[in-house]
């Protein structure tokens, strides 16, 4: 069964060096985590897996990595200066600061009960900076809320350089900003955070069917990721919670700890953002409402060769959180098994190719030179097959080395024993995560053996 507390997963996460708070020798920063030594592993086999799908598996999909910080006229046009608030309400009883659109009551404080509160005011998400040495209202701009407007600003440069025509898509992973009045639920809600985003690119009226194509398309993809259907819904996001530039709107939700929340929003942004940062908007008849544009220099256009004549596409945006996402997968794999003697174990039923350790090595006896050696010899060929991070782990313990092993999802453990040194084929026992049967193979078909096994079960 999936993690049922949340507690479970921050206890695991900090015992097994998934994930750290932040600054945490100094009493820690709300809303900050650290990724420690398996975090970063599955973290980046999380955005491998995705980069794989949306970039490499498809023909109409180019990669983008855009700057964090960028020109204050940027986020003037995208709405974010105008609209991208959470109303907030203090408490001058306790001093706390609260979401009035998650307060039971927005005249009672939910802390202590006081109605001594503010009347609700909006407050800006952005991370606002400096750049350059004056600090003046000339000089800043702001840590970026989304990955998306990158790729909208760089439309042009990239369809001019790869000749792309409708349909594709331009997707990016990276780091994003927001300044969370009330960061909660672990790595769920944080300041800062990265986002897995395309932006696929349509003609007008092809829009809503492709805006179906990639819920679904999502959805499949995070069940390969090991999510159970049982523990996913869709909400179609309607009046008032529906964003300014979009036309339809359906988040997956997915049951966390706390409860079924977004894991990925797939939006239909029509033409407003190419329609915002572009020139010259009135040659083109915008379906969505915009903010006229005095500063862009480029007409963000493709030719419609059926018209003849240039368009604004419309986009289809599949949004994810990669930190909501590590969460949703160890939130998943997280199991605790009674075995027939009575004992427990917990393990972590990662998919093999999202596990931070793909195999371990570890040598029946850490004192005896010809073991470790011939251990060691495997642990580095099975490296270079280029699958992952092997772990080599001279405990001389391999009980225990399996129990730990269990704990943070590495799917394959590989004993060398007398057998391996003093046999014929140097035989070596693999140990298997999830039914925790054994088999013997010899080193020399342990490659091929590795290979397949991780081939196959993905």
């Amino acid at each position: 069964m999936p993690a049922k507390t949340m507690d479970e997963l921050v206890s695991l996460c900090k015992r097994r060096g998934f994930i750290f708070q932040g600054s945490e020798i100094y009493g820690g920063m709300q809303g900050a985590y650290d990724y420690g030594p398996l975090g970063i592993e599955l973290k980046n086999n999380l955005k491998a897996a995705w980069w794989r799908a949306m970039v490499y598996e498809r023909d109409d999909v180019e990669g983008l990595d855009a700057a964090i910080i960028q020109n204050k006229h940027v986020y003037k046009y995208s709405g974010h200066e105008d609209t991208f608030t959470d109303p907030m309400v203090d408490c001058h009883e306790c001093k706390s600061r609260m979401r009035a659109d998650h307060m039971k009551d927005i005249k009672v404080c939910d802390n202590c009960g006081s109605t001594n509160v503010t009347e609700p005011r909006d407050f800006n998400l952005m991370f606002k900076t400096n750049v350059g040495p004056m600090v003046n209202e000339e000089s800043y701009t702001y840590l970026r809320p989304e990955t998306a407007q990158g790729i909208f600003t760089n439309f042009k440069n990239v369809v001019d350089s790869t000749s792309r025509a409708l349909p594709f898509g331009i997707a990016q992973i990276g780091k994003s900003f927001r300044n969370e009045i009330t960061p909660r639920n672990f790595i769920f809600r944080v300041r800062e955070f990265e986002q897995m985003e395309l932006e696929f690119f349509c003609k007008p009226g092809e829009d809503e069917k492709w805006h179906q194509t990639w819920v679904d398309l999502r959805t499949q993809w995070w069940l390969d990721q090991g999510l159970g259907k049982e523990n996913m819904e869709f909400e179609h996001v309607t009046g008032d919670d529906l964003a300014h530039y979009s036309k339809a709107t359906v988040d997956i939700l997915y049951k966390f700890p706390h409860g079924f929340e977004e894991l990925e929003g797939v939006a239909n942004r029509t033409d407003y953002d190419l329609g915002s940062h572009t020139k010259a908007q009135e040659e083109f008849g915008l379906s969505a409402k915009v903010k006229p544009n005095e500063h862009s220099t480029t007409k963000l256009a493709v030719r419609d060769l059926e018209e003849n004549k240039m368009i604004v596409p419309f986009c289809i945006e599949p949004s994810a959180g990669l930190d909501r996402g590590v969460l949703a997968v160890l939130t998943e794999a997280y199991t605790e098994e009674e075995l027939e003697n009575g004992s427990t174990r917990t393990v972590l039923k990662l998919k093999p190719h999202l596990a931070p350790i793909k195999v371990a090595v570890l040598p029946l006896k850490k004192n005896k030179p010809e073991i470790v050696e011939a251990a060691k010899g495997i642990k580095n060929r099975l490296q270079k097959l280029g699958l992952g991070r092997i772990l080599y782990e001279n405990t001389g313990n391999v009980g225990k080395g399996y129990r730990r092993h269990d704990e943070v999802g590495t799917p394959i453990c590989i004993t060398v024993d007398f057998d391996t040194i003093e046999q014929e084929g140097a035989p070596v026992t693999i140990r298997h995560r999830d039914t925790m049967q054994q088999e013997v193979v010899n080193t020399a078909d342990l490659p091929s053996f590795i290979l397949n096994y991780f081939v196959n079960q993905d």
